[in-house]
């Protein structure tokens, strides 16, 4: 399984790939079985320990996509997060995050770690400078997520990798909205890599996972705990996610040229208060995406003008699915305070800058002709 491909799409396609040496097929086999032989054997598999033959063949394509030694693969996004997380703390010990960062962390922060007995401290701006004041003698992990969900916020990754390198702690990012198409962390000093694979990864809006990538001996650790937390992945999703890679160089791609379309389009119609994508010279974090990112990604987010009701104007939308995930290869959308930030509150989400009326787009492949056609259609509809 092991290679030397450069290309993203030969990665994407061959890497980790099993051999089928009964009848030659051209795509891994599957194995289902959830009970493996205990005797005369150099490894003891089982679900649980993230060893099946399906799970070990997608953690080396991942592995490769992230310039990795080595991947865990998980349930679920949050599992990821959790358990990458949680293997580098214990009671008593301090962890910095960035404030803007997709609900699901901001909650497992906000609700949990009280009740585990780990301090945490939110930062507020965007610079390495600001998370560096917020360190302490206990600090044990920096958290980032850039771009981030939703106001697509960019972070200087090479900035935190020093900081976190300078005091001796973990650096961990959560990677999903750029893909390791568009941006590879660990090239930049960051330790640890999430995905939710569930998202770019997956691409298909039909299967739920996560992905974790770092050193062998980081990766060590996380399944430590992992195989008591037990948040693994059956290998018929796993075997799911290895065939959606093979196209995730090609996909994200196109949906890279048609979020930078889409930005351009949003950013001069006159019904668009604010338009948030990295690739608009007008975004804050435009020079530095360019200088980490090899493409803005599939991702934007805008706000409607008063007098128009975001609600209602999703309601309209033909083409466009109102849906509550992101990354699939049909255009979504759906409002942050509603879902994905809503266990906020309104008044975290006013500090974080997420308005009422922001809608996030998640740009898929169709033409973007049809995607205008379909915004102007429904704001035509709900224009006062």
């Amino acid at each position: 399984m092991g290679n030397n491909y450069k290309g993203i799409n030969t990665i994407c396609t061959h890497v980790g790939e099993l051999e089928d040496k009964q009848f030659k097929g051209a795509v891994s086999p599957l194995y289902m079985s959830s009970s493996y032989a205990f005797q005369d054997v150099d490894i003891k598999r089982y679900p649980r320990y993230f060893n099946t033959p399906n799970q070990e063949a997608l953690c080396v394509k991942i592995a490769a996509l992230e310039h990795a030694e080595s991947a865990l693969i998980f349930g679920s996004g949050m599992a990821a997060v959790s358990t990458a997380v949680l293997a580098f703390l214990k009671a008593g010990d301090h962890v910095v995050l960035q404030r803007e960062l997709y609900g699901g962390t901001y909650n497992l922060i906000n609700e949990e770690f009280d009740r585990f007995g780990i301090e945490y401290s939110f930062v507020d701006g965007l610079d390495a400078k600001d998370f560096e004041t917020k360190i302490k003698e206990t600090t044990k992990v920096i958290y980032i997520e850039t771009p981030s969900n939703p106001l697509l916020s960019i972070v200087d990754i090479a900035a935190i990798g020093k900081v976190a390198k300078k005091h001796g702690i973990i650096s961990i990012i959560d990677n999903t909205f750029a893909s390791p198409v568009n941006q590879n962390p660990i090239d930049f000093g960051i330790d640890v890599v999430i995905h939710s694979a569930t998202k770019y990864m997956g691409g298909h809006s039909d299967i739920c996972a996560g992905a974790v990538a770092s050193s062998k001996e980081n990766i060590a650790r996380i399944f430590h705990l992992g195989k008591n937390l037990g948040g693994s992945l059956s290998d018929y999703t796993v075997w799911l996610l290895e065939r959606s890679l093979k196209t995730m160089g090609i996909r994200v791609k196109a949906q890279n040229e048609n979020a930078m379309k889409m930005a351009k389009y949003l950013d001069s119609h006159k019904d668009i208060k604010k338009v948030y994508y990295p690739g608009l010279p007008s975004h804050n974090g435009h020079e530095l995406a360019k200088s980490q990112m090899r493409g803005f990604g599939g991702m934007l987010s805008f706000e409607i003008k008063e007098g128009f009701d975001a609600e209602k104007f999703q309601k309209e939308l033909n083409l466009i699915k109102p849906s509550m995930s992101l990354a699939g290869v049909e255009s979504t959308m759906l409002s942050p305070a509603q879902t994905s930030h809503s266990l906020l509150g309104k008044k975290e989400r006013q500090k974080q800058g997420i308005a009422e009326n922001l809608i996030r787009f998640s740009v898929g492949i169709e033409e973007t002709e049809d995607l205008i056609e379909d915004i102007n259609n429904a704001l035509n509809k709900v224009r006062k």
